[in-house]
């Protein structure tokens, strides 16, 4: 069965870019799209006061969203990741390779105001085959 995202053939993008696909091609019976997650436990307390720990609490709220549609992080194909301070970027970055597989889903980031406490928030698109 063939992947349900792909890099198109002939696809690039500048040797900055972070870890992130520039284009993807994707085929689905099923869009799955979950809100904004961010690192707040079930009972509604924001979890972790630093980057690393919020990036990762997110991109767990993340996974256990997509689970309950019966996808997993490897059938995301947009995130959309709102972050406080810029200047966390690359810590950031670094926690997300860890959790998103290749193809990488393509992704805009924006610096912006978020709740009380939060210091990112990401969104996803996945494709269901």
């Amino acid at each position: 069965m063939e992947p349900a995202k792909k890099i198109p053939k002939g696809a690039q993008q500048h040797v900055t870019a972070g870890p992130y696909s520039p284009v993807l091609e994707i085929e689905c019976s099923k869009l799955i799209v979950i809100s904004g997650q961010a690192s707040i436990g079930h009972d509604g307390s924001v979890l972790g006061n630093d980057i690393a720990t919020q990036t990762r609490n997110t991109l767990l709220n993340c996974r256990k969203q997509l689970e309950s549609a019966g996808c997993t992080l490897e059938d995301v194909f947009k995130c959309n990741v709102y972050m406080v301070n810029l200047d966390e970027w690359d810590v950031m970055n670094e926690i997300y390779q860890e959790f998103m597989p290749e193809p990488r889903p393509v992704r805009t980031a924006v610096q912006t105001k978020l709740l009380p406490g939060i210091l990112v928030e990401i969104e996803m698109w996945a494709a269901k085959k």
